[in-house]
């Protein structure tokens, strides 16, 4: 096997080669050899109650797929899974993967709408869920589907070690090429629809997390991310339990708490940019150094932002890139200059194109890239160019090879025939002191096609309009200056922080 390219990511003269990625098989495998090796490790707790020590975490889930088997459940099967964070909850998803079932993660806070579409789509055999309202949604639209609590509570009791029909229980026996995840993407366009993530995937998206950002077994993440979401599902969680490590489960973001957490033996800690501005605002701020490494995600970092975090809490955020589709596969490097307002270089394995070269539409492949939307032959076909998954992200490139993203496609603003993105009006209106958050659109205009707009949540010395247009003519070239600049008290934003856009009117 001949090894591949240096990485920003590795060491010199590693011998790396995608395929050891997914040498393991599957993740459940993985999962299962680690807890065998080491029983007393502690692995999953919620905040300030007992650790869950591996053997107990595999007895659990063990049960667990036997539960899902009792009602009906096997391997290929879809299973519904909306849920808050709870160590219940982890255990029946964990449960259902040893089994070869398929989890479908849903937004626990979704309403009958967004739950029904989901439902009538993936068409599930099982459904864990919470909440009252949502297990009836789920007999109403799908009536063959066994419904379960977290606890795994069905109208009947579990068999262990049998499955429905008596047979023995066979676990963590699904091959690299077998589902093992549906994830919906926001559906910013059309109705959303179901990536379908493979054991590889999944596999090869933690590994490659562990050899960039050195994760090791004495490590311990602070897990405050919803899990329904794969930045908290496949990074936070998956990522933990491959590398043997272990993780503090938050069950909601309260700044005040997750600092604590950070405070008392966690070295790790994954966020979006939003937690951190709720940090910043915190005198507490500092326990972030006691961490050696702090990550952010799922939407831009603005610059200013990550000085601030620098200069309050000595802390250099790591800022990477992903999505649904591809699970994570950009990063700055662990070791050497994380720069702010990039996202770093390609994570082991992962292969990128700019098209045009220099800056375009960013391009992957890789093993964590997924295959394809569930049931959506076009749309699979329409994301996908000779092997190359096409992102929508317009990504720069700087002369070192950092990578920046400029924006999604659908979002560039074209203002008298120029390009401009609105990160970097953002970036440059956040320099100024009374700005806390700022989102730009266009306007439709006669004279310009588009005019930029800045939609601005000001801090408690709110500056004018007229203060705001003259900062940013000082920073940016004219076609790229907002021409008006709506205040408002909120910017709209879904459940991991990313604003939307679109919602802005």
């Amino acid at each position: 096997m001949v090894p591949e390219p240096p990485s920003p990511h590795l060491g010199p003269g590693s011998q790396f080669t995608s395929t050891q990625l997914t040498a393991a098989g599957s993740l459940p495998a993985l999962w299962a050899a680690r807890w065998e090796a080491e029983p007393e490790a502690p692995t999953l707790r919620i905040l300030n109650q007992p650790w869950c020590s591996a053997a107990e975490l595999d007895e659990r889930t063990r049960f667990a797929a036997a539960r899902l088997a009792a009602v009906g459940i096997g391997a290929g099967d879809r299973v519904v899974w909306s849920t808050a964070t709870s160590l219940d909850a982890v255990v029946a998803c964990l449960g259902a993967l040893r089994l070869g079932a398929v989890v479908v993660p849903v937004n626990p806070r979704y309403s009958e709408h967004e739950l029904t579409h989901v439902l009538t789509d993936v068409r599930p055999r099982g459904a864990v869920v919470e909440r009252t309202d949502q297990a009836g949604w789920v007999r109403a639209s799908v009536p063959e589907a066994a419904v379960l609590t977290p606890a795994l509570e069905p109208r009947r009791a579990a068999l262990p070690g049998r499955t429905q029909d008596g047979t023995p229980l066979t676990l963590d026996s699904a091959g690299p090429r077998d589902p093992a995840l549906i994830v919906y993407t926001s559906g910013t366009t059309g109705a959303p629809k179901g990536a379908v993530l493979d054991h590889g995937n999944l596999l090869a998206g933690a590994a490659t997390l562990g050899l960039a950002w050195r994760w090791e077994p004495e490590d311990c993440l602070v897990l405050a991310l919803p899990l329904f979401h794969v930045h908290g599902l496949c990074a936070g969680l998956f990522g933990t339990l491959a590398s043997g490590a272990s993780a503090v489960l938050v069950e909601y973001f309260d700044a005040d708490t997750v600092l604590e957490a950070c405070g008392a033996g966690g070295t790790l800690f994954f966020g979006v940019p939003t937690m951190y501005h709720r940090f910043v605002a915190l005198s507490s701020v500092g326990e972030l150094a006691r961490l050696r490494l702090c990550v952010s995600g799922s939407a831009p970092l603005a610059s200013a932002l990550w000085h601030r975090v620098q200069e309050l809490a000595g802390v250099c955020v790591l800022e990477r890139y992903g999505m649904t589709e591809t699970l994570l596969t950009i990063s700055n490097p662990y070791e050497g200059e994380r720069r702010p307002g990039t996202v770093g270089f390609p994570l082991p394995g992962v292969e990128v194109r700019l098209e045009p070269e220099g800056e375009g539409e960013l391009v992957v492949r890789g093993p964590s890239v997924f295959a394809g939307y569930w049931e959506r032959p076009a749309a699979t076909a329409d994301a996908f160019a000779e092997g190359w998954f096409k992102t929508g992200d317009i990504v720069a490139a700087d002369a070192d090879g950092y990578l920046s993203i400029r924006g999604r496609r659908g979002d560039l603003i074209i203002s008298g025939g120029f390009n401009v993105y609105p990160a970097e009006v953002e970036d440059a209106l956040l320099g100024h002191p009374g700005v806390l958050e700022v989102a730009v659109t266009g306007t439709e205009s006669a004279e310009w096609g588009q005019e930029v707009t800045a939609w601005v949540v000001a801090s408690g010395d709110a500056p004018s309009s007229d203060e705001l247009l003259a900062f940013g003519a000082e920073r940016l070239a004219p076609y790229k200056r907002p021409r008006t600049v709506r205040f408002v008290d909120a910017l709209p934003r879904n459940a991991m922080g990313k604003v939307q856009r679109a919602d802005l009117a």
